[in-house]
């Protein structure tokens, strides 16, 4: 007979609100063991006894059978003695003590909002379940987490469902170990759960069925409704409805950014966009993202969606209250949506609308009318935004279905609070192995945004229980995350990291490198602060945690006026044009753009070089050959001009005429030869689209030059390619296959945005593995063919 013995197991990871506790029970009982699983403020502690082979059992089972939006990290096991109980419970959450003379301690990680479950989902469609209609169905494999979470241990008294007293029913299944509702912390039904109403100036319709004919009346009538979701507020409309679309624009003053579509299910998504496996499997996973795919021509959407954007992002319906919009409501006559508008409940610029009172003042003028329910969002979390790469998500906007899901560091760091950049702002609070990254909290030019950072980071550091040490700022000195951090530092020390060597330390982080091995970064972008006081963007690094060395860039241009060059590419267009001493002619497309007297004022800035703000942009050169190209001259939108350059060049049935930039010894990158071979094109009558798709393999040339050029001077064999312009995932494709091709490692990014969106994990592993006073950096000068202040 085997022995017997009794083994403690300490499970970190996301165990917490995810049924795990149940899925432990039932493990535990199907083997006849006994003990208990309890959570702790860190973790959740199991102590199961009984005979080895099945505690063995047990313990495989328990790695390798998780709940499917559970997640461990580590088990630390020790054996025990011996307690002969009679059988195994879920016993009451306890508390983990602090460590003596304080400091950080881990903590349990707070699970991400997930979709509600095909179990949910079916049970809220049959007529025979108690639960029938029910907007708020849950159960423990999915539904909020994040965004009704108050404090720790995850359990129902600390979330915002504590004001909702369970029936008796719900209670016996909130008990019950069979159940996989037992401690579903969010768990309701119509009887003891949250309520939806309409409300049209005042005027309120209560009960589902009543609310919902409401509120697809509304949408029928091309009325905006704000509905409260998750994390947030959706300002919706009826998709196919020009004038309800346009007016929309108008009130949010958003004149050209594609609008986000939900549509009813798979079906209606295929007559919207193609769309792939992997793009499926995105739309379809728990997290539920808005995918950006390519549109179709014949949708029958509203025109005014995309504004003949090619990419449109869809996403399916996520909370039971919005697979209810899409489906009839009993005994109303009214049909329902096939295809809703659900963009953020905000003015452009602003976070997301969360909380009631704030929404009827800031949505008020926005909406005709508003659907509303009386769950509390503690949390703001707005939609995540991804695209496929080559088969895996790209994410683009890291927030619901994600956040706060932590990266796991590939080395220890002391308590360090990473603030992120000025636009698509996320911070990250780390300590020990963990990078605990916030929400999508949006441009921090606005107060609504920076009253959001500030809560979300009281939030985090409350929650996971870190004091950060260490702040870690962007070296721009106008950014409002570096003098946030500055006013509040009271004495901790604060890292500058410069913006470029955190976009390659984030795609490091994220890959897991120790940084023993430098490798080459090609880190392209709009703008960054660098090192010498001007603005970079097409840099090739050769970079670790602790320092990077500048081994090349784009050469430098001058952008008239600075900012208005970005809004309008013709202007960069002229600047490329003037540095590639192209005449100005009338036959070119960037020159009829811009007005006579436009075009006077532009020569003489350029000539003198005045008003001008030097930069080595690569963002600003894909936006400048989009206006060369005739594609695209004035911009409403970041990257508005370079999205449809790539989309452009995805046409092109096959490359046009070859063009080059040219790398000189000192890692110069000089792109005078793609200008004047675009502008040959263009008078030619070629293919714009040919010419696009040459323009791609022209970067991915040089690329293929500086990566070979690196190796042969340093024998490295690892490039990253990171920064906002490798959203772009035609460049990312094409470059990853031609690196690979010449035998290179290649990363690119899959937890954490490219963009901006990623800043806070870099500057965490930089100012952690700072060497010197100035981050580390070493730079090797670099010639500039013209410097324009």
């Amino acid at each position: 007979m085997s022995a017997t013995i009794r083994r403690r197991l300490d499970v970190h990871g996301v165990v917490q609100g995810v049924g795990f506790r149940p899925f432990v029970h039932g493990v535990a009982t199907d083997l006849g063991l006994v003990g208990f699983v309890r959570n702790e403020t860190t973790h959740v502690r199991i102590e199961v006894e009984g005979p080895v082979p099945r505690v063995e059992r047990f313990e495989h089972r328990l790695r390798n059978d998780t709940p499917p939006i559970a997640r461990i990290d580590s088990v630390h096991a020790i054996d025990l003695a011996c307690q002969s109980e009679p059988s195994f419970d879920i016993a009451a959450s306890g508390v983990t003590a602090s460590r003596p003379g304080g400091g950080h301690r881990p903590v349990s990680l707070i699970p991400p909002d997930t979709a509600a479950c095909r179990d949910c989902i079916g049970e809220m469609l049959d007529p025979g379940d108690r639960r029938y209609r029910h907007p708020f169905v849950t159960c423990t494999n999915c539904g909020p987490r994040f965004t009704i979470i108050e404090s720790m241990p995850y359990d129902r008294p600390n979330t915002t469902m504590s004001r909702f007293a369970l029936c008796g029913l719900c209670g016996a299944e909130y008990s019950d170990p069979a159940d996989r509702r037992q401690h579903a912390q969010p768990l309701a039904c119509n009887e003891c759960g949250p309520r939806i109403w309409h409300d049209r100036n005042g005027h309120l319709t209560f009960g589902t069925d009543a609310t919902l004919a409401q509120v697809i009346a509304d949408l029928d009538a091309g009325r905006v409704v704000a509905i409260k979701g998750l994390g947030g507020y959706h300002l919706a409309i009826d998709a196919t409805n020009d004038c309800a679309v346009s007016r929309l624009r108008a009130r949010k003053s958003r004149v050209d950014q594609p609008f986000a579509v939900m549509v009813a299910d798979v079906e209606a998504l295929a007559r919207l966009a193609q769309v792939d496996e992997a793009e499926l499997a995105a739309l379809e996973s728990p997290a539920r993202p808005i995918v950006l795919l390519r549109a179709r021509g014949d949708s029958g959407l509203s025109r005014a969606v995309n504004r003949g954007s090619p990419l449109i992002g869809v996403m399916l319906p996520y909370t039971p209250l919005h697979h209810l919009l899409f489906r009839p409501v009993p005994g109303h006559r009214n049909p329902p949506p096939t295809a809703l508008v659900m963009t953020s409940g905000n003015v452009a610029g602003e976070p997301i609308c969360f909380d009631d009172a704030d929404a009827r003042t800031r949505l008020g003028p926005l909406a005709d009318s508003f659907l509303v329910h009386d769950r509390p969002i503690h949390v703001p979390c707005d939609d995540s935004v991804t695209r496929v790469l080559d088969g895996i998500q790209l994410p683009i906007r890291r927030s619901r279905g994600f956040a706060p899901l932590p990266v796991l560091l590939p080395t220890s760091v002391p308590p360090i609070l990473a603030v992120g950049g000025e636009i698509k702002n996320t911070f990250a609070l780390a300590a020990g192995r963990t990078a605990w990254m916030s929400q999508h909290l949006g441009d921090m030019a606005n107060l609504e945004t920076v009253l959001a950072f500030e809560s979300s980071v009281e939030l985090f550091t409350g929650l996971y229980q870190v004091q950060a040490h260490t702040l870690a700022v962007d070296a721009h000195p106008g950014y409002r995350t570096r003098r946030w951090a500055l006013d509040k530092a009271a004495g901790r020390d604060v890292v500058e990291v410069q913006h470029h060597h955190a976009h390659l330390a984030s795609l490091m982080a994220e890959h897991g490198l120790v940084g023993t091995e430098p490798l080459i970064g090609f880190v392209f972008d709009g703008t960054g602060y660098g090192t010498d006081e001007t603005l970079w963007g097409g840099e090739v690094l050769i970079g670790d945690y602790d320092g990077f060395e500048r081994w090349g860039h784009l050469d430098e241009i001058g952008l008239p006026g600075g900012d208005s060059a970005v809004r309008n590419p013709c202007r960069t267009a002229l600047a490329h044009l003037e540095a590639a001493e192209v005449e100005w002619s009338d036959d070119l497309p960037a020159v009829g753009a811009c007005t006579p007297t436009e075009l006077r004022v532009l020569k003489r800035q350029l000539t003198r070089g005045t008003a001008c703000v030097t930069s080595t942009s690569m963002g600003r050169l894909f936006d400048a050959v989009a206006s060369l190209l005739g594609l695209r001259h004035r911009i409403s939108y970041e990257a508005q001009a370079a999205i449809e350059l790539e989309a452009l060049a995805d046409t092109a049935a096959d490359i046009g005429p070859r063009v080059r930039m040219l790398v000189d010894e000192d890692g110069l990158i000089d792109p005078t030869p793609v200008v004047r071979g675009l502008v040959a094109g263009v008078r030619a009558g070629v293919d714009r689209g040919a010419l696009a798709l040459s323009f791609h393999h022209a970067v991915v040339e040089m690329m293929a030059t500086c990566a070979a050029r690196i190796r042969r001077e340093r024998s490295l064999e690892v490039t990253g390619l990171t920064g906002g312009v490798f959203q772009n995932v035609l460049l990312a494709s094409l470059a990853s296959a031609r690196l690979e091709a010449m035998g290179f490692d290649v990363l690119t990014h899959r937890m954490v945005p490219p963009n901006d969106g990623g800043l806070a994990l870099g500057q965490v592993m930089v100012a952690a593995h700072r060497g010197s006073e100035h981050g580390g950096s070493r730079q090797r000068p670099v010639r500039r063919r013209q410097s324009c202040v």
